[in-house]
């Protein structure tokens, strides 16, 4: 698996339904159009805050810095874990590193 710069953007797949149930973020991936329930994930709190974040394309160091902020956790602890925990999640199919194309003019 090719490693996640800290600098790279990284967003949810398009392919997975998640939902909280009981305080708990559980991920099902869309494989067919069906729910893979053979597969299904469930994350923790720091889990579930970095979904929430990767709403939207973040780096690894933006996400590292809202984990240390939140949980009043090193940095370089956080970077440590979000590095590990979003190489997982990479590895699984619940997160793509969007390839942006450059137009002309920009």
């Amino acid at each position: 698996m090719e490693a996640i710069t800290q600098c790279a953007s990284v967003v949810r797949s398009r392919a997975v339904v998640a939902r909280v149930i009981a305080g708990e973020t559980l991920i099902v991936p869309v494989r067919g159009r069906v729910g893979d329930l053979a597969s299904i994930y469930s994350f923790n709190q720091t889990g579930t805050l970095i979904w929430k974040l990767l709403e939207s394309p973040r780096s690894l160091a933006e996400l590292s810095t809202a984990v240390a902020d939140e949980y009043g956790v090193e940095r370089a602890r956080a970077q440590s874990d979000v590095e590990k925990f979003v190489g997982e999640l990479k590895l699984v199919g619940l997160v793509e590193v969007p390839q942006f194309v450059a137009v002309a003019g920009d």
